[in-house]
């Protein structure tokens, strides 16, 4: 997979893509990720990328001209184009899957008040945001983004079986997960977790995960 992030901050991306398994899975090209500096394509000596909005109101608005030269430059073969935004879409387990179907997504960080709509309505493919929250910029949303969708490459994790036990990939959240030591404080590992019963402790697994999805996404 290819991935391209176009920002006015590169040096809040650049540190992510060195360290972990994303940074592992760079150093060996499961995946590639380049950073663009949006302020190569500002307007003026200044490099401008925004301005005042239409109507008033507070704040500075991103331009369009910028993230439209950015994305020609960046070029590629049908690549997704993704704006990172509080107004999108959230994301989620099955838009993760779905994302990591593409073979180049190029993702936009907005700033400031947000983005001129004609970037969303005529350049990217869809806008995504990481939950019903404010952030300073897209940036965090990005580094989420390629987080997520990372693991569902191959090559990246080192066993795939945690994929299918892990939280949201059955609809449900993980169940609780102990090691060593046994006891520590005074607080116990579950007994049945020490019995060696494995469909004992299957079931209890199943059961955890149920009721700790219950209570903290239906409660």
């Amino acid at each position: 997979m290819r991935v391209d992030v176009v920002t006015v901050f590169p040096d809040l991306i650049l540190p992510h893509l060195e360290v972990g398994l994303v940074g592992k899975a760079v150093r060996e090209d499961i995946i590639q990720v380049e950073v663009h500096d949006l302020r190569k394509h500002g307007l003026g000596k200044h490099r401008s990328v925004d301005d005042e909005p239409y109507g008033g109101g507070p704040g500075m608005v991103m331009r369009p001209e910028p993230f439209f030269e950015a994305v020609e430059e960046i070029g590629g073969r049908e690549p997704h184009r993704i704006l990172l935004s509080a107004r999108g879409r959230r994301l989620v387990h099955e838009k993760v899957i779905e994302l990591s179907k593409h073979s180049h997504l190029i993702l936009l960080c907005g700033r400031y008040e947000g983005v001129d709509q004609r970037v969303a309505d005529h350049l990217c493919d869809e806008e995504l945001s990481i939950g019903d929250f404010v952030l300073h910029g897209g940036e965090v949303a990005a580094l989420t983004v390629i987080e997520a969708v990372s693991r569902h490459i191959p090559g990246v994790l080192g066993n795939p079986d945690s994929l299918s036990q892990e939280s949201h990939s059955d609809g449900q959240l993980e169940y609780p997960q102990y090691t060593r030591p046994a006891e520590f404080q005074g607080y116990r590992v579950p007994d049945i977790l020490l019995s060696g019963d494995h469909a004992e402790i299957e079931r209890w697994r199943r059961e955890r995960a149920a009721a700790t999805t219950t209570e903290r996404r239906f409660s």
